[in-house]
């Protein structure tokens, strides 16, 4: 988050948003998505609800943000390999969607993306195109690497990779295995490599 530009009123906190962040994750995690209310989370916080209102547009957004967004934000892996690189990105999707605030999280998130086309577009625009737009760099090594063609979709390899998690974890409840997402991450290569 950045500070609102000069003139616009006072910056915004810093520490206000990451103590936002901590306590919608937590109360998520502690009371499901239901019970989780902008008013709980504000007194959680120790902020006004004008201030989460601020940022975030309703309890989806700032639930999203607090529960899915982790492995968006991690350093870029880098490990020589198309495949390496799959994999350290499938394992920390992996560990986001078997976290506890996930797990509770994701009923009520999918049911209200189900009702509301404009939640659904506000989560593309605001979280998953600058995510999936940081990974192309993944691909351009790999490409520059000749693992890749030049006309690979990246965004159906990014919402298959994301999908087979989602599925396994979110919508089956399986564990994870330890080796699921080197798993994964070895279809998709071997699926995507040139030839």
């Amino acid at each position: 988050m950045t500070s609102s530009p000069a003139g616009r009123g006072r910056p915004r906190d810093e520490r206000s948003g990451a103590a936002i962040i901590q306590a919608a994750a937590e109360l998520v995690t502690e009371n499901g998505y239901a019970a989780t209310s902008i008013g709980a989370v504000a007194a959680r916080a120790r902020v006004g609800k004008d201030t989460i209102y601020r940022r975030w547009p309703g309890k989806p957004e700032l639930v999203y943000e607090a529960v899915f967004t982790a492995a968006d934000t991690a350093d870029l892996p880098d490990t020589g390999t198309l495949e390496g690189d799959l994999t350290a990105l499938v394992q920390s999707l992996v560990e986001e969607f078997s976290a506890p605030a996930a797990a509770a999280a994701l009923p009520g998130l999918l049911s209200d993306f189900a009702a509301t086309a404009e939640l659904r577009a506000t989560i593309r625009s605001r979280f998953l195109r600058p995510a999936k737009e940081r990974l192309l760099v993944v691909f351009d090594r790999a490409r520059m690497r000749g693992e890749t063609s030049v006309n690979l979709p990246t965004d159906l390899v990014l919402d298959t990779l994301a999908g087979a998690v989602f599925f396994h974890l979110g919508i089956i409840g399986e564990p994870p295995a330890p080796d699921l997402a080197r798993r994964i991450a070895a279809m998709i290569a071997k699926g995507i490599e040139a030839r």
